[in-house]
């Protein structure tokens, strides 16, 4: 039998504190820089490193959603009640995406506009994706539970003859799940161009049809939104690399399950390449850097190459020597992205923002990463749950649960 989940995995903690690292140079380098600085290479290089945070965030929330629900196979508990805790989870992120956007529209005042209460950002999404994932792993318990009476999986009759379907269940429950969830990634990012072009839900007020292309209250979709297409995608892309990575066979291998997940990233960038250099293109309107599919399967081969990276780093090289700033924040980045947007972009802002130099904005974002570190830590230090703490009708044992 494989060991039982962690409780925590590392390098899944060291990769999200790495995405914390590059949302804040993204940032930093976006909110200060002004005039000939932000017609440098170094500038252009920067904002190209912001193009990894937001699908690394969403990525590892599905990863993160298969090891709930795979803690929660090991606890017993019941498929429908993973699924209907899933759901419930994002429905509280997605709370506080809203408190967010009631926050920066007060601290706005007076110039930020009601209509900034409604626009779609990445909390959001995160938290509607979840819920996705949720009404998914539903989906697939129900589907599993009707060929429940099959016979049960002659590798579990080795480990144990009287466990049977009690131990083939969970196993096809994790293999239907995983492709369900690359199907529906895919079906995502094939509609994503059509959704913001020739297809778009112009039927819909705007403040939902926002939610499908990213249009707010313009003509046209906007980039620097987060509507579920695309990036809900690679919320499903993680539940299906999660699956993997923590399956039986995945815990016993985790260096070739890992090896093999940078091996299928290295073959979905090279296909993302090739089809962007054919002539044709499937679609009336082609956008390479914001709704193609190509960009996305190429922004996929990076994450699941940086996935076996981080994890030999983590097991071999210096990502657990003494103190981690990654894990650190990497367990607390809900908290360092509320708190760091407000010092960087808001009212609160360290530095006057579009009048700095590089010296001076990058001083400004080691001053965040140190910051937003220290606050990471002593929230860990002392068992806090950051934001999450603000949940007081949850029980505590609920809490941990879910820490």
């Amino acid at each position: 039998m494989a060991a039982p989940t962690k409780r925590r995995i590392a390098y899944i903690d060291w990769m999200r504190g790495f995405a914390c690292l590059l949302m804040f140079q993204t940032h930093c380098y976006d909110a200060w820089l002004g005039g000939t600085a932000r017609r440098t290479e170094f500038f252009r290089w920067s904002q190209l490193g912001g193009t990894l945070p937001a699908p690394l965030f969403l990525l590892l929330a599905g990863v993160s959603v298969a090891l709930a629900t795979d803690r929660h196979w090991q606890q017993g508990i019941a498929a429908g009640r993973i699924a209907r805790t899933t759901m419930l989870r994002g429905v509280e992120v997605f709370g506080f995406g809203i408190l967010f956007r009631m926050q920066e529209f007060l601290l706005g005042q007076p110039k930020a506009p009601w209509t900034d209460l409604l626009r779609v950002d990445i909390l959001n999404i995160i938290g509607l994706s979840i819920v996705l994932l949720g009404a998914l792993i539903g989906a697939a318990s129900w589907l599993v539970s009707m060929g429940a009476p099959s016979l049960p999986d002659q590798r579990d009759k080795k480990q144990d003859k009287s466990a049977g379907n009690a131990q083939s269940f969970p196993l096809r429950l994790r293999a239907r799940l995983a492709v369900a969830a690359t199907l529906v990634a895919c079906g995502i990012v094939l509609a994503t161009p059509l959704l913001w072009t020739t297809w778009r839900p112009r039927w819909l007020p705007w403040f939902l049809e926002s939610y499908v292309n990213g249009v707010h209250i313009y003509d046209q979709p906007q980039p620097w939104l987060f509507p579920l297409f695309p990036w809900s995608a690679f919320a499903f892309a993680g539940l299906a690399i999660g699956c993997v990575l923590l399956s039986p066979w995945g815990r016993r291998h985790e260096l070739a399950a890992t090896g093999w997940t940078a091996a299928g990233g290295a073959a979905l960038y090279g296909l993302g390449l090739w089809l962007d250099s054919r002539p044709q293109s499937l679609y009336a309107v082609y956008d390479f850097w914001h709704t193609s599919p190509e960009f996305f399967l190429m922004r996929m081969g990076v994450i699941m190459a940086l996935i076996f990276l981080t994890y030999a780093w983590c097991r071999w090289g210096a990502g657990q020597w003494g103190f981690s700033p990654m894990i650190e924040l990497g367990r607390q980045s809900l908290v360092v992205y509320w708190v760091h947007t407000e010092f960087v972009y808001g009212r609160f802002s360290i530095l006057t923002k579009g009048a700095q130099g590089i010296a001076r904005a990058t001083g400004g974002f080691l001053i965040i990463f140190t910051a937003m570190t220290a606050l990471a830590t002593f929230l860990n230090r002392n068992q806090g749950r950051g934001l999450q703490a603000l949940a007081i009708w949850r029980r505590p044992a609920r809490v941990a649960a879910q820490t």
